[in-house]
């Protein structure tokens, strides 16, 4: 049994890692829990059986008191992370960390250096590693289905009202708050890259803007809250009331539990009013960029682009691999992939994780294409894409497992390697404010 304890009760430390312990009564409890916000700590600690003097109110309070705990679970705000995750590896237990792991370059370094000398057993919270949509890319990869990697091509495909809701309106809107997009939501992406990589890259540009989301373009007339009248509310793809109200309707976990505890109609048209889900998006206090566009290089010569957007209908990521004897394309949001071998010397492995589609010849030069679909489908055999379609659950169990085998680092990503997408992420921000090709290592 692998005893957790929770630092941050919040989305992901409840919903995410605390849910999963609960679900594997047989594998995993929650030992303890610290959150400031006391009706979301006993929450957790009822639902958990967590006595009373083993809910705190500080993380520090449970990582000075670790009696009873296996391992934590770092699920606090980004700028609480470094510490945290210090501290409790100072423990000498091991620590599942959400990621970002850090929200500066200093910050990053400085947890690198003292992991070294602490030969801390550091998990980052890299679902995408996880999911079988990208394991079964890896996969193909690895057995040389398409030859020598040349071009990885990802795009981020945020979604409108995702970028509205994290990052105009929600935690993730101000650097001064929280941290560059291209590292709040693309370190995933950027970890994928350096995953199939291999290696460090030899140099990174970026370029991108806050474009739309401006006071200058607010509709004329548009108040600071949707429902304080605003004469574009039946044109406006932002509107609050109508995404949350309406649309989520029939949710009361992510992303509207993020508005209050009252999920009701009433509570959360009462939420809107003057919380800050209900601002208008254009008279918001947010400045991080709404798209942009990074190519890294690697020593080998493979090269890769980063494409990230808010302005787009789906949210989903595709993915596009070339190599020297074929290519691999695929959609996240359907888990489909196709891959297209054009060497005759070109073979496909078992793909475990995968379900097999159509299999035929792209004339007019007769190569051969394969379709495979990888990832969770519900009942109806619908793509499942709770829990970040299989990440979530994924990631968990292998950090128990490795616990419950009594590994040191087992199947965990390499720290460095997994630190390096945030120092992709530093330098692709440098890029794109200096206008410059950082090179790697260097400053």
């Amino acid at each position: 049994m692998i005893r957790l304890g929770i630092l941050g009760a919040g989305a992901r430390g409840s919903d995410t890692y605390a849910r999963w312990a609960l679900a594997h009564p047989d594998r995993t409890a929650v030992a303890a829990v610290a959150d400031p916000v006391a009706h979301r700590r006993d929450r957790l600690g009822e639902r958990a059986g967590v006595a009373g003097a083993r809910r705190y109110a500080h993380w520090r309070d449970l990582v000075a008191d670790p009696g009873g705990v296996d391992a934590f679970v770092v699920a606090l705000p980004d700028r609480l992370h470094v510490e945290a995750a210090l501290a409790a590896a100072g423990t000498g237990l091991p620590v599942l960390l959400e990621k970002p792991a850090a929200t500066t370059e200093e910050d990053l370094e400085r947890l690198a250096a003292a992991a070294r000398n602490l030969k801390a057993r550091i998990w980052i919270g890299h679902v995408m590693r996880f999911q079988p949509f990208w394991r079964t890319i890896r996969r193909l990869a690895d057995a040389g289905a398409v030859g020598r990697l040349v071009t990885i091509r990802v795009e981020e495909n945020i979604g409108f009202w995702h970028f509205a809701h994290s990052y105009v309106r929600g935690n993730w809107r101000n650097l001064a708050s929280s941290s560059p997009m291209v590292l709040a939501k693309t370190c995933h992406d950027l970890d994928i890259i350096r995953w199939f990589a291999g290696e460090p890259p030899s140099t990174v540009a970026s370029t991108g803007s806050l474009t739309h989301f401006r006071p200058e373009h607010a509709p004329e007339g548009a108040p600071a809250y949707c429902l304080d009248g605003c004469p574009a509310a039946d044109s406006c793809p932002f509107y609050a009331p109508r995404y949350y109200a309406e649309a989520l309707a029939g949710t009361d976990g992510w992303p509207v539990a993020l508005l209050g505890d009252d999920p009701s109609p009433r509570g959360r048209m009462d939420a809107l009013r003057r919380g800050p889900y209900g601002r208008c998006v254009f008279h918001s206090d947010n400045d991080v960029v709404d798209h942009q566009q990074t190519v890294a290089e690697f020593p080998s010569g493979l090269t890769a682009v980063l494409s990230t957007s808010a302005f787009t209908g789906q949210n989903t990521r595709t993915v596009r691999l070339t190599g020297t004897a074929g290519e691999i394309a695929g959609n996240l949001r359907t888990g489909a992939l196709e891959v297209d071998l054009f060497s005759p010397a070109a073979a496909m492995p078992d793909l475990p994780e995968a379900r097999p589609g159509r299999r035929f010849t792209r004339e007019p030069m007769g190569h051969r294409v394969f379709e495979v679909h990888a990832g969770p489908v519900t009942a109806a055999g619908e793509p499942d894409h709770r829990g970040h379609s299989g990440g979530d659950e994924a990631l968990i169990d292998a950090f128990v497992t490795a616990l419950e085998e009594g590994r040191d680092g087992g199947a965990a990503p390499d720290l460095e390697a997994s630190l390096d997408s945030h120092r992709m992420a530093f330098a692709a921000e440098r890029s794109r404010l200096d206008g410059v090709t950082v090179h790697w290592g260097l400053t």
